[in-house]
This record gives C-alpha cells, structure tokens and sequence, in this order.
C-alpha cells in the first residue's frame, strides 16, 4: 500500500514525537538562551518533520530523497545542539542521553526510506 499523506510515514510520526520531547525539555532553560541555543534547537527539531512533510508531497522521487537527506541532517544538527547545551550547562546530562537516544530511531528509518527510493 502507497503512502497516501506524509501523516502515514512512521519517520514523520517519529519526528513530531521528538519536537514535542525537544520543547518540553527546553522549556526550563534559562531566559537569557530563550532566542539562541533554545530557538536554535527548537528550529532544527522543527524542520525534520517538516522536511519530511514537504519531500513526501513532492512524491517517490531524488527530491524526495534530497528533502529526507536534509531532515537527516536536522537530526544531526539537534544532537549536536543538545550536547552543546548540556556542556554549557542549560541541560542535565540524562535529558541529553534521552534525546539523543530518541533521535536514533527516527535517523534509522529516514536511512532506511532514502534507501528504498529507487535513484
């Protein structure tokens, strides 16, 4: 059965689960990292769904792909942006091992969508 609407993709579902956990988490972080480490991490974690909203809508194709590659990236970028925040001290170092430990399933299956479209 085809993806009919990116909602169905489990990789989507997946992202918007770690955007709610991202927000929660970082809503305790000081005022003064409201608009730079927190916008920062909250935008990245933002744009992985939305990358694979819009890559999904443009169909089975290499712009698919290049829209999963970027969500990829996305993740890579929240990760980095979580350990950075825990080094400064904005973020205890188990709510960095958690997000960094939801960020792996979600990079599997991104890895595993790019790899099923055909190039």
């Amino acid at each position: 059965m085809a993806v009919q609407n990116y909602k169905d993709l489990v990789a989507w579902q997946k992202a918007m689960e770690l955007v709610v956990e991202i927000y929660q988490t970082t809503a305790a972080s000081p005022n003064g990292e409201r608009y730079g480490l927190t916008n920062q991490v909250r935008r990245a974690a933002v744009s992985i769904p939305s990358n694979i909203a819009e890559g999904q809508g443009r169909g089975p194709s290499q712009d698919f792909v290049r829209f999963l590659c970027v969500a990829r990236g996305s993740l890579q970028e929240v990760d980095t942006q979580i350990i950075l925040a825990t080094r400064l001290g904005y973020l205890p170092q188990d709510d960095c091992d958690r997000l960094s430990e939801r960020i792996i399933e979600p990079a599997k299956i991104i890895n595993g969508l790019i790899r099923s479209i055909p190039t």
